[in-house]
C-alpha cells in the first residue's frame, strides 16, 4: 500500500521535472483502485511541487549554461514562458501545472530569483487544485476497478 504513494510521488516528481511522465494517469488508477484520496492527493501534490523546485534551482543556478547543446530548454520554449512571467508575474506559478509551459514558468521563476518560499506556496497551490480536479472528475465519473 505504502509503494502505491510512493511511486505515484515519484512519478508526480519526474513529471514535474524536464522528463515525460504523466501523473495523472496513475493518479486516476489509484483512486479507481480504492486508495485514500486525500493521501494520493497529498503525495501526488507534494512530488509534483518538489519536481518543480528541481527546475526552478536549475534556472537559478544553471542559465549560463542555455547554449550549450544539453540545455534543457530551447529557446523558443523559454521565450513565451518568460513573456507570459513578466506580464502576470509570480501569479503565473499557479499555472504551473500546465504541460510544456509549466515547467518553462517554474524554470523562469529561479531565473528571475522568484524567493523559495513564494515559488513553493503558489506551485503547490496551482499543482493541489489540478490534483483535486482531477480526482472531482475520477470521482463525478465513477471509475473503479
Amino acid at each position: 500500500m505504502v509503494e502505491s504513494y510512493l511511486g505515484l510521488f515519484a512519478v508526480a516528481f519526474l513529471a514535474a521535472t524536464l522528463l515525460p511522465a504523466y501523473s495523472e494517469v496513475l493518479f486516476a488508477g489509484l483512486l479507481a483502485a480504492g486508495h485514500d484520496p486525500l493521501w494520493l492527493w497529498a503525495w501526488a501534490t507534494a512530488g509534483n511541487t518538489l519536481g518543480a523546485a528541481v527546475n526552478w534551482m536549475l534556472g537559478r543556478y544553471l542559465l549560463h549554461f542555455q547554449h550549450r547543446r544539453w540545455f534543457p530548454f530551447k529557446p523558443g520554449t523559454l521565450g513565451p514562458a518568460q513573456r507570459w512571467f513578466q506580464r502576470y508575474g509570480v501569479w503565473s506559478l499557479l499555472l504551473a501545472w500546465a504541460p510544456v509551459v509549466g515547467d518553462a514558468l517554474t524554470f523562469i521563476a529561479g531565473f528571475m530569483r522568484v524567493r523559495f518560499a513564494v515559488f513553493l506556496i503558489l506551485t503547490a497551490a496551482g499543482k493541489g487544485i489540478r490534483y483535486a480536479m482531477v480526482l472531482a472528475l475520477v470521482q463525478g465519473v465513477g471509475i473503479t476497478l
